[in-house]
């Protein structure tokens, strides 16, 4: 578990995301049927999802390194 352990989260972090991949949600879109409307409605927001995925990842990175460097508090 990884609510404590910056090292862990950064470990878990590098493997795998919570998130689904963005590759795996394109295959998800591609497997369903819908209407052009909707269609081109879930494109617009699958766009939206990886520029957001891919900061969220950077900004996520960013902060466990600077946690997994500092020493832990003395209890």
């Amino acid at each position: 578990m990884y609510h404590y352990d910056p090292m862990t989260a950064l470990e878990e972090l590098r493997d795998d995301a919570v998130l689904p991949h963005p590759v795996h949600l394109r295959d998800m879109m591609l497997r369903t049927r819908h209407d052009a409307q909707t269609s081109l409605g879930l494109n617009r927001e699958f766009q939206e999802y990886i520029a957001m995925f891919g900061e969220l990842q950077k900004m996520g990175l960013a902060i466990l390194e600077k946690l997994a460097a500092a020493p832990p508090k003395e209890a």
